[in-house]
């Protein structure tokens, strides 16, 4: 989770939501790829940290699934990146802060507690959840605080 803090950490100095994510084979503990949220300097509404680490990952090994392997991220995966995580296979998501308006995991649609979802990860949150919050309110406080002025 430190690392994925840190790649959250590189995407609010380039001005991007602080998001970070790691694909992880705790066979080996080798680190598969890192992944920062990217949507607005990609120009890309599907880069966020989560499927920029899996598109990483996946180049990298050669094969869209992922089973077995670990993403790591810093705050609860929406819709769109728990299908991804879905459709990648992963064996095991670990999330930091829990995120009530946006969350598809323990919040909203709940995505892998759905009957069409075809492949239900393990899931772990709350890990380093206040280090994650805290990374975010202070960069939507600190945007808040520059609209203002």
């Amino acid at each position: 989770m430190r690392i994925a803090l840190q790649a959250a950490q590189d995407a609010a100095a380039r001005g991007e939501t602080p998001v970070g994510a790691v694909v992880v084979d705790p066979a080996t503990g080798e680190v598969v790829s890192i992944g920062a949220n990217g949507p607005i300097g990609a120009h890309d509404p599907t880069a966020h940290a989560e499927i920029v680490a899996l598109r990483a990952a996946a180049a990298k090994l050669g094969n869209y699934r992922l089973t077995d392997l670990t993403l790591v991220v810093t705050l609860e995966p929406c819709a769109m990146c728990a299908g991804a995580i879905s459709h990648a296979r992963i064996g095991r998501l670990v999330f930091g802060a829990e995120d009530a308006k946006g969350g598809a995991v323990v919040h909203g649609p709940k995505f892998f507690d759905q009957p069409t979802c075809h492949w239900r990860p393990a899931v772990v949150g709350g890990v380093l959840a206040e280090e994650s919050s805290a990374l975010l309110k202070g960069f939507f406080q600190a945007r808040r605080g520059k609209a203002k002025g």
